[in-house]
């Protein structure tokens, strides 16, 4: 028999193109890993501000005015316009239309010159799909965090004043606290989404799970073992997290119980 010949895996699969593509596939999970860590983090804080923003009110003007014209209305455009339009848009929009505007060799808005350079050869891909994607769940975030608040009864709001609280105290040690544990549920399902959206950013040329298995697919003219290896990936990290969020809830309402 020639050491040549691939072994093959039920007289199809070859298992020796993953081995060959081993280190690409590890580089790809952590891209993706990484990404939807930090887009999470950087959502739920972008979310929560909007969704703050969407419920702001007062009862005197020039406050009212301030709180619609300059917090409600423009969160609530923000908001329609990302859940509104196509993720992949969105990316391709952020990659070669918006973040040249920022970060330009010439006359970047924010970064110019040679650092400009340095990070759009780099690092653009991933700076891009990094902002897309944190852009895009914050607003769907927003939403999870604006019905969490809006569950609380008013009854309890109003005790947390009468006990001397600012409105900030109240909202941070009475409302979220409470609001949290009802939202958890939808957040985690935001999370799951945000991981498995991030083979999106592969069609602006970032090196995660889905580009590795297209650059394999392409080297190969094989199909099954990339796409089939990164489809069992991202159901391995999507079950893990859906056990630990699990878990945290089920932490959470033993809290509650004791």
């Amino acid at each position: 028999m020639d050491n040549n010949t691939p072994v093959e895996w039920f007289g199809w699969f070859r298992p020796d193109i993953l081995v060959e593509y081993k280190q690409l596939f590890w580089q790809g999970a952590a891209v993706t890993v990484g990404m939807t860590i930090a887009c999470v983090l950087m959502g739920c804080a972008l979310g929560l501000m909007l969704a703050l923003a969407r419920l702001a009110d007062a009862r005197h003007q020039p406050w009212t005015a301030v709180c619609k014209y300059l917090l409600r209305w423009p969160s609530t455009v923000y908001v329609s316009f990302f859940r509104g339009t196509p993720l992949f848009v969105q990316i391709l929009l952020m990659h070669f239309a918006v973040m040249p505007l920022f970060i330009h060799p010439v006359n970047g808005w924010l970064i110019s010159g040679d650092l400009a350079r340095t990070l759009k050869q780099d690092h653009g891909a991933l700076i891009s799909g990094v902002v897309a994607l944190t852009l895009n769940s914050s607003a769907y975030i927003s939403e999870v965090f604006r019905a969490g608040i809006q569950s609380i009864s008013a009854g309890q709001k109003m005790a947390g004043l009468s006990l001397g609280m600012t409105h900030g105290q109240m909202m941070r040690y009475v409302v979220i606290p409470q609001a949290f544990r009802r939202m958890l549920p939808p957040l985690g399902n935001n999370m799951i989404s945000l991981l498995k959206d991030t083979s999106l950013v592969s069609a602006i040329g970032l090196a995660e799970m889905a580009y590795a298995a297209r650059t394999v697919a392409g080297a190969y003219g094989r199909y099954w073992e990339p796409y089939l290896a990164v489809a069992l990936a991202y159901w391995l990290m999507t079950f893990l997290l859906t056990v630990g969020l699990r878990k945290l809830e089920d932490h959470l309402a033993r809290s509650d119980r004791t």
